[in-house]
């Protein structure tokens, strides 16, 4: 699987490159954007659980309001997606994975990936219980 995963992903990088524009897995007839995340003290994180399909690109923004030093983990969650890149103040990040992010102070980060891996996973405040504080997530 990760072979073939990666083998489209070069194929796909290639003929972008060639300047035909992106194909396959990238392309925008395969990408959509979920709601932002809201990082603020007592506001819930999503106002809906997120159901994604394997094979897709999301987009995502996470938004920290600076009220409180918070953070996102979810390390099943970014094990079971290819993380394109994490933009942060037009600053491009592509890592070869994840396990958490937090917000020091108010900003924004944008998060774009491809779904793999069906299940059902999270991101969550860490050491919180209550069920405002977490995304419940499935992929299909």
């Amino acid at each position: 699987m990760r072979s073939a995963l990666l083998a489209l992903i070069l194929t796909t990088s290639a003929v972008y490159a060639e300047g035909f524009g992106a194909a396959g897995l990238l392309s925008g007839k395969n990408k959509e954007d979920l709601p932002p995340i809201i990082l603020s003290s007592g506001v819930p994180l999503s106002d809906a659980p997120w159901v994604l399909k394997s094979g897709t690109y999301y987009e995502f923004e996470i938004q920290g309001d600076g009220s409180q030093e918070l953070a996102l983990v979810g390390p099943e969650f970014f094990r079971a997606i290819w993380v394109d890149e994490i933009v942060v103040e037009g600053l491009e990040i592509r890592p070869l994975g994840l396990d958490s992010i937090e917000f020091d102070e108010a900003g924004e980060m944008e998060i774009g990936f491809v779904a793999i891996k069906p299940g059902r996973y999270y991101l969550k405040i860490p050491g919180t219980t209550g069920e405002t504080q977490r995304v419940e997530i499935t992929i299909e």
